[in-house]
């Protein structure tokens, strides 16, 4: 704890871990259950990323990298790990459907706003939709989800309304963990890349912060936050719509990559030692 490089390191992983332990306390996830899937990365990233090349990675190297005893390496390695395939291939879909809904123009009115769309029918339709940008899965289950979720509305005429921006899972604490996930992963790895001398560069990472603000202005700032950071991904968004070979199968390249940019929102009182 001494040592001077990795005080600042000790000080981020009590930062990242406060909000995360209070989440795991709230769903009922023990120290001993918490420890194990711990161990269990802690494994699994020595064993993947810290070999030797050319080499099998052993059971004494990872013990040697982890300071876990080889005995305990063999247990973790037999730990069984949560998939959650099902709710992150859920997410996808609805955020694909709900992004052309905006994006397309095949899919949107004269004024360039979504259009009421018919569930079925010939032509552009929720099941054209959902077709093109949503995979196999069944045009009602995506409807259900959606309808589920508060982001579409079932008119009388048989009509479906888009009613939100993106998908924001509001009744799922299931559904919104993934997004703890897979959001908090991607920043973090984010951060890691940049400490890293890396050829490609630095990765962008900003953001903007006052610490003295008055509770009268948070209010405005959340909805004018809001409203400038979904303009600006909507924009990207139709960007890379233009780039992605399951929107545009004509676009042609090596490869298969995942990129993106995420913005998020924070505020809590001022405190000088919060940690």
């Amino acid at each position: 704890m001494n040592d001077t490089h990795l005080k600042p390191l000790f000080a981020a992983t009590l930062k990242l871990l406060r909000p995360l332990v209070r989440v795991l306390l709230r769903n009922g996830v023990s120290y001993n259950t918490f420890a194990d899937f711990v161990k269990w990365v802690y494994v699994d990233v020595a064993s993947k990323e810290f070999g030797i090349k050319g080499r099998k990675q052993s059971t004494s190297r990872v013990s040697v990298i982890t300071g876990l005893s080889r005995k305990e390496v063999s247990r973790v390695r037999q730990l069984s790990r949560p998939y959650d395939r099902a709710s992150t291939e859920k997410y996808n879909r609805a955020a694909r459907v709900i992004a052309a809904w905006r994006r397309d123009k095949n899919f949107l009115d004269e004024d360039g706003n979504p259009a009421l769309l018919s569930i079925t029918g010939a032509g552009v339709s929720f099941g054209e939709l959902v077709r093109r940008f949503s995979g196999d899965v069944p045009v009602r289950a995506t409807l259900d989800e959606l309808i589920r979720i508060g982001a579409v509305e079932h008119l009388e005429d048989d009509k479906i309304r888009l009613l939100a921006e993106s998908y924001i899972p509001k009744n799922s604490d299931a559904d919104k963990i993934h997004i703890l996930g897979t959001d908090v992963s991607h920043l973090i790895a984010t951060i890691d890349h940049n400490l890293q001398n890396n050829p490609i560069g630095p990765f962008f990472q900003r953001k903007v912060s006052y610490d003295n603000l008055p509770d009268e202005v948070l209010p405005h700032f959340r909805k004018h936050s809001s409203r400038k950071a979904q303009a600006f991904l909507e924009s990207l968004d139709r960007w890379l719509a233009q780039h992605d070979r399951d929107v545009t199968p004509t676009v042609e390249g090596t490869g298969r990559n995942q990129a993106g940019i995420g913005i998020y929102y924070f505020e809590k009182p001022y405190t000088i030692d919060d940690y």
